[in-house]
């Protein structure tokens, strides 16, 4: 699943550097440079290690990368990506769809009062999420219902 994903060099420093401070297998970056942000998939089960007790581990890599810092976890199958993503949110029911042209879409049912926390401020939750189904399991947008 990961063998098509091209890493940067600079994204395979963060990655070893994350790796060396926290113990964590980290398994893919990306560097948003819009936002400032480095994204980093880690071991399924490791996301603890990697941020350490309180955060201190990731405060730290932030206070010496001066760039801001957001950890998933990697998890194969893609609904439980999704819904492990979209926590605090509370997800109902997910459903891959094929599309008649083409491609596969997931169909996301969240409790009403939690569509904000899955959405985010200006998209930017979903636009995260969105990228990165595409990215490990091919999918062209999660909706959101």
């Amino acid at each position: 699943m990961l063998s098509n994903i091209k890493i940067t060099e600079n994204e395979m420093k963060y990655m070893a550097l994350l790796e060396n401070m926290t113990g964590a297998t980290i398994v893919d970056c990306i560097i948003n440079e819009d936002e400032d942000t480095i994204i980093f998939a880690v071991k399924k089960g490791e996301v603890g290690l990697a941020v350490g007790r309180g955060g201190e581990k990731i405060k730290r890599f932030r206070r010496m990368t001066n760039k801001n810092v957001e950890i998933f976890e990697h998890i194969d199958d893609p609904e439980k990506f999704i819904r492990n993503a979209l926590k605090p949110a509370k997800v109902k029911e997910i459903r891959l769809v094929d599309r008649v042209s083409g491609g596969r879409i997931a169909m996301v049912n969240v409790e009403t009062k939690d569509k904000g926390i899955a959405i985010g401020r200006n998209g930017q939750n979903i636009k995260k999420i969105r990228f990165l189904a595409n990215r490990y399991f091919g999918l062209d947008t999660i909706v959101i219902n």
